[in-house]
């Protein structure tokens, strides 16, 4: 009997799970066996993929309250772009790596369902992410600098990574500034003295990490430390659950960890 075969309890949020095959599709379905507020209702992967209880996007999509998407940007956002199109299901998107079209189309497909988005699911993270913007602000740009960096495993694909470039803006946003006007991503040769106010990133990618960054603020006679580290794939499923608990029903719009975890206000 397949997952689509039972009948989830009355107030039971039901999930679609992409990319079920891979590392964050099993670590939802282990968190969501675990749930009794919500349950995989279906399960699918890339076109063709096949595997016990997976079956096609579409299919799988029928009848759901929410989707969560941890997969890559394209899928993300024909995901986002169907679900638009068909009036549902809400979704919770994981991935990271977008383009800035690739996030206004996102954006758009907001505009019709509710779409939760989030580059790290982490209450720690998020967390952070309130300290930095905190510490940036009551710190100045010309005494401190701000570096941001982040170590991930060897098959991740992205740099830096979407926590990296959220805490980099957290950092951006208390210096009441633009993180592009200020981002410093890439050094090599003689790059010549750091500029002022620059917010720095540094990427390391090797072996098993699963999720290391810090965010640096280094002034000329003492240096702080702002540090998360993550050490099992499971506190990022437990966070995209919550938010997947979370949306259904909602208005359509654009959210993210923020507003789930009640931090907006």
């Amino acid at each position: 009997m397949s997952q689509n075969d039972l009948a989830p309890q009355k107030g039971t949020v039901t999930i679609a799970l992409a990319g079920a095959l891979g590392r964050m599709g099993q670590a939802l379905a282990k968190t969501l066996a675990g749930r009794s507020d919500a349950v995989v209702f279906s399960r699918f992967d890339r076109p063709g993929a096949t595997g016990e209880g997976i079956v096609e996007r579409d299919q799988a999509l029928k009848g759901v309250d929410v989707a969560i998407d941890f997969t890559i940007p394209e899928a993300s956002v024909a995901l986002a772009e169907y679900a638009a199109a068909h009036g549902g299901p809400a979704l919770v998107i994981g991935s990271t790596g977008f383009t800035d079209d690739q996030n206004a189309r996102i954006a758009a497909a907001a505009t019709k369902v509710a779409i939760v988005k989030s580059g790290n699911y982490s209450l720690g993270v998020n967390m952070l992410m309130g300290l930095v913007r905190q510490t940036a602000a009551a710190l100045p740009a010309s005494d401190w600098d701000v570096e941001v960096y982040e170590a991930h495993h060897k098959r991740k694909v992205d740099a830096p990574s979407g926590t990296a470039l959220m805490l980099g803006q957290a950092a951006a946003d208390g210096r009441g500034v633009g993180l592009g006007q200020v981002a410093d991503r890439g050094r090599d040769g003689m790059t010549g003295p750091r500029k002022e106010g620059a917010i720095g990133f540094s990427v390391v990618r090797g072996g098993g990490i699963i999720g290391e960054h810090s965010v640096i603020f280094a002034g000329e006679e003492e240096v702080l430390t702002l540090s998360h580290s993550a050490t099992d794939r499971g506190l990022f499923a437990r966070g995209a659950v919550a938010a997947a608990v979370w949306v259904k029903g909602k208005p359509p719009g654009l959210y993210d960890m923020q507003d789930v975890l009640g931090f907006q206000n």
